[in-house]
């Protein structure tokens, strides 16, 4: 339990630095002075974490899960500081960089860690925990995110650079208890390290997630998006090229890809980036946006989709593992969140705010099983020298999907709200709301309201990059906006449901509960005994 706690709190790291900064990225390029340079922060993070995750998988089965993982916290730290001491934006996004390197190792080193020190069935019970983690860090992000950002100093100190030095006590906690008491031996491998595969890697995917990032605001068509996908292009041909003949020594062994179960639960892996953490991004917006709660209160509600995790998890775990039907469980996992997403997507204003806290119960209801099982199904059918490179590489096809998922939802949700929000405007004035408000001297008077107004008359325009004057807008002026972007959000969601349905029929394409025999049961366990180095099973 001590190690599973320290790499609880690696990965709280992981998941909740993004989290906070991005709630307190306004006030961060405000005090930086960079607002239209803050994209690049985190770029930069998302970029490093993604390319870093497979290469600390894959070292790690060389030179032994401690020392990489000791080294993952070190340079997360080590990050962090620097976030916290810079002094412009240019030099924030360099030191995100190399705290997303950190981040990598922590998210891929934590799940490899766990397979090597639980039995199978150990595994489906404190997988538990570790979804836990990543719903807290989402849904205690934005509060606490906006305290430092509304914080002029804390001890002295800005209170926007808090979100970063709040990793440093956190992180020498976890980085004493991996050190002291984990203890399980390394294995030195002689294998030649990839280079030349992890530069291709980097050379490959470092431009294609830039332009995932950075698309909708330079244009997907522009020359610049298109030239760095091009090559984006070359560099993943030449990796795949170069793991074709490193063999065993690849970052990421092609061999690994002939197994059904890694090809499906990877394949499944990065439809559930794309379809739920894509879609998740959209579930504050709805909060804030629509039914106009403040980040704290989008926050509390969301502790709503860790109480679904923790249902799910702790009714489940133990079945999934015992009864091998990763198959059924991934089914119905994947099928409730595609039907939790078509509930958002008939969200509208005026919908109570008990339904949408039903609907995020739901949602991590489905995740409690989508994600565990798609760990433990594939650790359980990964040999023990591939262990490191098979979790890391699960963590990076899902970091793939919802770097994808997030960047195209959020530019169809951005293209379709321009287009809605004008149509919305354009009908306004024959709405007896909109023009009792329009035609009272001290609501037309107020800022906020005026330019709303003009926007409905044809004589402005309304910038929805910043969506802020909605927290000063009459109601009634507000209507139409709010509406639009309503209307939206609900087609995102829709076509998150559409993608996710995609994963349910991939989870009928896993092979069934393999027959119990007590060959096979001797072989799953030597002598009758579990796993060397491993935990054994606490007496009841």
């Amino acid at each position: 339990m001590t190690i599973i706690a320290g790499l609880m709190l690696g990965l709280l790291l992981y998941g909740l630095e993004f989290v906070i900064v991005s709630a307190s990225m306004r006030t961060i390029a405000d005090e930086l002075h960079g607002q239209t340079l803050q994209a690049w922060v985190t770029t930069s993070y998302m970029v490093a974490t993604t390319i870093a995750t497979p290469l600390f998988g894959k070292l790690s089965d060389i030179y032994g899960r401690k020392r990489l993982y000791l080294t993952a916290i070190l340079v997360f730290l080590a990050g962090s500081l620097l976030c916290g001491l810079a002094g412009s934006l240019y030099e924030l996004a360099v030191y995100r960089a190399i705290q997303g390197v950190g981040g990598g190792g922590l998210a891929a080193l934590a799940f490899a860690i766990m397979g090597d020190i639980l039995t199978p069935e150990l595994r489906a019970r404190y997988q538990i925990y570790f979804s836990a983690v990543s719903v807290v860090a989402g849904a205690a992000g934005p509060p606490v995110g906006g305290l430092f950002a509304s914080a002029d100093t804390l001890l002295g100190i800005d209170g926007w650079r808090w979100s970063f030095l709040i990793n440093l006590p956190i992180g020498l906690v976890a980085l004493a208890i991996v050190a002291l008491r984990y203890r399980m031996p390394a294995e030195r491998r002689e294998q030649p390290v990839d280079y030349a595969g992890a530069g291709w890697l980097v050379v490959g995917l470092g431009p294609l997630l830039v332009v995932a990032e950075q698309g909708r605001t330079w244009g997907w068509s522009s020359p610049l998006s298109l030239s760095l996908c091009a090559v984006g292009a070359v560099g993943l041909a030449a990796f795949l090229v170069t793991e074709s003949r490193m063999g065993p020594a690849a970052v990421i062994p092609l061999r690994l890809f002939r197994s059904r179960v890694f090809t499906l639960v990877n394949t499944v892996s990065v439809v559930i980036g794309i379809g739920l953490f894509g879609s998740l991004v959209f579930l504050p917006l709805y909060l804030q946006l629509v039914k106009g709660q403040s980040p704290e209160d989008a926050g509390l509600l969301l502790i709503l989709q860790m109480a679904g995790v923790l249902t799910t998890s702790r009714s489940f775990s133990k079945v999934i593992n015992r009864s091998g039907r990763y198959r059924a469980f991934l089914v119905g996992g994947t099928g409730l969140a595609t039907a939790t997403l078509l509930g958002f997507a008939s969200l509208g204003p005026g919908s109570p705010l008990w339904v949408a806290g039903a609907l995020v119960y739901l949602l991590g209801a489905g995740m409690g099983v989508c994600l565990p099982v798609t760990l433990i199904a594939l650790q359980n059918n990964s040999p023990k020298e591939d262990m490191g490179v098979s979790s890391a590489a699960f963590t990076f096809f899902r970091g793939i999907g919802g770097t994808a998922g997030t960047a195209a939802f959020l530019s169809l949700m951005f293209a379709l709200s321009e287009e809605r929000v004008a149509k919305a405007l354009a009908r306004a004035g024959r709405e007896p709301g909109f023009r009792a408000a329009s035609a009272d001297p001290e609501v037309a008077a107020l800022p906020a309201n005026r330019q709303v107004i003009d926007a409905a008359a044809g004589t402005g325009r309304l910038d929805l990059d910043d969506t802020s004057f909605l927290l000063h807008t009459d109601p009634r002026i507000a209507a139409p906006v709010v509406d639009g972007l309503a209307s939206s959000i609900s087609t995102v969601f829709l076509v998150g449901a559409a993608v996710m349905s995609t994963g349910v029929v991939l989870a009928l394409l896993l092979p069934g509960p393999a027959p119990k025999t007590a060959a096979g049961a001797a072989e799953a366990s030597p002598a009758g005994g579990p796993a060397p180095g491993a935990v054994p099973r606490a007496p009841r």
